[in-house]
């Protein structure tokens, strides 16, 4: 595995480490990756008003 990959890899290992609630998009470009998108979801209690 080449130094690109061990780099890719890390970085993917932050992000699952940093998010509890979301999804991590690897985009490959020729089978190449060209992009790592985090989106991370915060979820709130909300009480019902009676």
């Amino acid at each position: 595995m080449g130094e690109k990959e061990l780099q890719y890899l890390e970085e993917i290992k932050k992000l699952i480490e940093k998010i509890d609630f979301g999804s991590i998009t690897i985009t490959l470009h020729n089978g190449e990756v060209t992009q790592i998108d985090a989106t991370e979801k915060k979820r709130f209690d909300v009480k019902k008003k009676k």
